[in-house]
């Protein structure tokens, strides 16, 4: 007997719907039944001619669901539901629903883009907005407006926002309520201190919700570490009834199979990833444990690397998952975090395409001939991202220099491998599918040295690998991997002897490190990023690395796997890319200006020259950025003809600009050409700087400034002395004999000059501006404390009538 399932009840009006406008979208929750139930409807109601294509995020969610559905029917996979999943296929000619990976349906669409033989296409889980998801849909939209306008499009989600997707489809949204059963959520009464293992935490809720509670157990880890590492702690602290199964996307088919399916006696505890949010049916689970957490990848444009993230869960997923423990019964939820936490979770998980590496993308949309504009998408591809990526296709010779797809391009679209790998396999051969397949994968050798040899040494003999080395092996990566290199050898040709590192850094040609001069091993890259080594590392002396992971960090990432490569690898994979470059710079930390002919690739130097011939202009040009870095240093002579011009332009002149901000803003128009000589810190220090400004100056600007701000005061002996015009008014400092005889002040621009009155002893002894105020006043006074002190210079009692002079009273005979 077929048991009833809440989506049975949405059936008819989404058949409807879809029979009425050829596309819907279905929100049900998770356990409703739509994986299983919607497709053989659909079928059954005839509303397809040809296959229905259902796509799953994952290739155990796809062999799950397509083994359910042919248990409905009676039969084993391969007849009326079959599906197709990376390695692995499970179809004939009368299979009528086939489940796919989502990728496998972009490659169909490249192929055939009228999809013969397919008569609708359901996207499952579309909430999880997989970029594989998002392409498929904007795909399958343009071809139904262009060729296939009979081809039936269904969304189904479990807890997205369905009406932008039901708007961006042009279809009616169908909902399903669906009939869990009551979950009760516990909390944590408080935060976790900051002091806190999260881990240490989580393992203590477990056992506590072990004690508590009845039935399966769900616990939700961010990644396989945690997972491993819980999986031990738990052995020694649960009950021995109690079976304990990881469940995450890298297990083995069959250790997935296992966690899935009930035990046969005593409780089972699944410690799985986000796996087992939505797209996977574990039967009998009534209680759920949140850690919180999810493990999402980011792309960095900048850096072109991708990383691990760990981020707090979205409420949707935190909903998620405890709705995974009312399937059965009634159930519960502990959640690793205090209620009033759950404000500040955020709503939904980010969609891929926004945080995603796009080379891939960048790629299709080219083998398609569309911009993202052309095309439906829920989210556009951000364009920084789109750009790094079509940039980075275009060095591995994928794209033309106008963005079109070469015949190489195309023959990495048809490899089931990112572009970098891609593009490695086919120039290198059969005998880069082990590297490619490795870097494909996790690193198998978790703590050894970064050297990419040892993780090729474990591949070709695992044995003779762990006898002779203490590294821990993975060996269900490695197996992975190995099965993963036959498939690849069959799909690569042409040989070429190349050492695993040139075979490296044909993936990788932005990524060729060299070593910064120093003990710490830190690298630049090729691509012009700086990344950091252990110092205990094996190959922390390489003088080049070929850098093939990193932990991401945007800042210095750190090396996780790396190959050393010989200079003549680089200039014979590279030569065509290697240039001379001549650089003349400033140097702040020599303070002086360098000139270097370089031989480059990339970022990275691999001949170093002085450039003895440096043209004078060039020169003076990289002068003018140690001029931007050491200051103008204006004083003297110099700070005097500026204050002058910027008291006269403050009047309404019609001059140029001598503050400091505008000098340094017009350095190339009035210095540039006077720093043909200058090459050094103390070049500059010694560089007069009052004839370049004086040249700014023509003839007419000259004399105005001479008129409205003369530079000197002419004494009566007909000495020039500087007047300052940095202070609230202009000022001179003159020896008081020098006045005698001056019986009307000095005026600058209708204004008193202020005087300082100087002893013989160039000492002040008044300050004044008013001359003839002084000379009848307080002159007196001074001229009786000064005669002592200087008798032998000249102190007449009338000042007015004595001749200037700066000499002494001559002797007598």
């Amino acid at each position: 007997m077929t048991i009833r399932l809440p989506i049975d009840d949405a059936l008819p009006e989404l058949l409807q719907a879809l029979k009425a406008h050829g596309r819907a979208v279905l929100q049900a929750p998770p356990g409703a039944g739509k994986t299983t139930r919607v497709p053989l409807a659909i079928l059954q109601a005839g509303l397809c001619q040809g296959r229905i294509v259902m796509l799953e995020p994952r290739r155990l969610a796809a062999r799950a669901a397509a083994e359910r559905m042919a248990e409905t029917l009676g039969e084993v996979v391969g007849q009326t539901i079959g599906y197709r999943v990376r390695g692995d296929v499970k179809v004939s000619k009368t299979t009528r629903i086939e489940v796919v990976t989502e990728g496998i349906l972009t490659r169909v669409l490249q192929s055939e883009p009228d999809l013969p033989g397919v008569g609708g296409v359901i996207f499952d889980e579309f909430h999880e907005r997989s970029l594989n998801a998002d392409l498929g849909l904007a795909l399958c939209l343009e071809v139904t407006g262009a060729l296939r306008d009979d081809l039936v499009l269904l969304a189904m989600s479990a807890t997205l926002d369905a009406d932008p997707v039901g708007r961006l489809m042009g279809a009616p949204v169908v909902t399903s309520e669906g009939r869990s059963y009551p979950v009760e959520t516990r909390w944590l009464d408080r935060p976790l201190g900051a002091q806190t293992r999260r881990l240490d935490a989580l393992i203590d809720l477990v056992v506590q919700a072990e004690r508590e509670t009845k039935g399966g157990m769900l616990v939700f880890l961010p990644g396989e570490g945690e997972i491993r590492r819980t999986e031990t702690a738990l052995a020694k602290r649960l009950p021995a009834d109690c079976t304990v199964r990881p469940l995450f996307g890298a297990l083995p088919f069959a250790t997935q199979r296992a966690a899935i399916a009930p035990v046969k006696q005593g409780r089972k505890v699944v410690l799985a990833t986000s796996i087992a949010e939505t797209s996977l049916t574990i039967p009998d689970i009534r209680v759920v444990v949140d850690m919180g957490q999810a493990r999402r990848a980011r792309f960095d444009p900048g850096s072109g690397m991708s990383r691990l993230v760990t981020d707090r869960v979205t409420r949707a997923e935190a909903t998620q998952r405890a709705g995974r423990a009312g399937r059965v019964a009634e159930g519960v939820c502990y959640r690793l975090w205090a209620k009033g936490e759950e404000g500040a979770l955020a709503a939904y998980p980010p969609a891929e395409i926004e945080a995603a590496d796009l080379t891939g993308m960048a790629l299709e949309l080219a083998l398609w001939g569309a911009e993202p504009g052309d095309l439906s998408f829920l989210t556009p591809p951000p364009e920084g991202a789109l750009a790094g990526a079509r940039a980075l296709l275009t060095m591995l010779g994928a794209l033309d220099g106008k963005g079109r797809i070469t015949k190489h391009g195309r023959a990495l679209a048809a490899l089931p491998l990112h572009p970098r790998l891609g593009h490695m396999l086919v120039q290198a051969g059969p005998d880069a599918a082990p590297l490619a397949a490795l870097m494909a994968e996790r690193d198998p050798l978790k703590g050894a040295p970064v050297d990419l040899s040892l993780r090729l040494e474990a591949l070709r003999d695992t044995r003779a690998f762990q006898r002779n080395r203490v590294w821990p092996v993975n060996i269900a990566t490695l197996d992975r991997i190995k099965v993963e290199t036959k498939r690849l050898r069959a799909q690569s040709k042409h040989h070429n002897e190349l050492s695993p590192a040139a075979m490296a850094a044909l993936a990788y040609p932005d990524r060729i490190g060299q070593r910064r001069k120093g003990d710490v091993p830190r690298y630049v890259l090729s691509g012009g990023k700086g990344v950091v080594l252990e110092n205990a590392d094996t190959l922390a002396a390489a003088p080049y690395l070929v850098v093939t992971d990193t932990d991401g960090n945007p800042r210095e990432a750190r090396v996780r796997m790396a190959a050393e490569i010989s200079e003549r690898d680089i200039r014979d994979r590279f030569g065509d890319q290697i240039e001379w470059v001549n650089s003349c710079a400033w140097s702040k930390r020599e303070r002086r200006v360098v000139a270097r002919q370089q031989e480059r690739f990339g970022a990275i130097t691999l001949d170093d020259r002085i450039w003895k011939d440096a043209p004078e202009d060039t020169v003076a040009r990289a002068m003018l950025d140690g001029v931007r870095d050491l200051g103008l240093r204006l004083d003297g002579a110099a700070a005097r003809l500026a204050s002058r011009v910027e008291l006269v332009r403050a009047e309404g002149a019609d001059l140029p600009d001598f503050s400091e901000p505008g000098l340094m803003q017009t350095l190339e128009d009035w210095l540039l050409p006077m720093l043909t000589k200058v090459r050094s810190g103390e070049d500059w220090k010694r560089f007069d700087l009052l004839p370049a400004l004086r040249a700014r100056l023509d003839w007419s600007a000259t004399q105005e400034l001479d008129r409205r701000a003369p530079g000197a005061f002419v004494t009566p002996l007909g000495r020039k002395v500087p007047i300052e015009y940095g202070g609230a008014a202009p000022e001179i400092s003159v020896r008081l004999q020098e006045l005698f005889g001056v019986t009307r002040h000095p005026v600058v621009g209708g204004e008193p000059l202020k005087i300082t009155l100087l002893s013989p002893a160039q000492r002040p002894i008044q300050i004044t501006r008013d001359l003839p105020g002084f000379w009848a006043g307080s002159y007196a006074d001074v001229r009786k404390d000064m005669r002592a002190q200087y008798p032998k210079h000249p102190w007449p009692e009338d000042p007015t009538l004595a001749d200037p002079t700066l000499r002494a009273k001559r002797r007598k005979s």
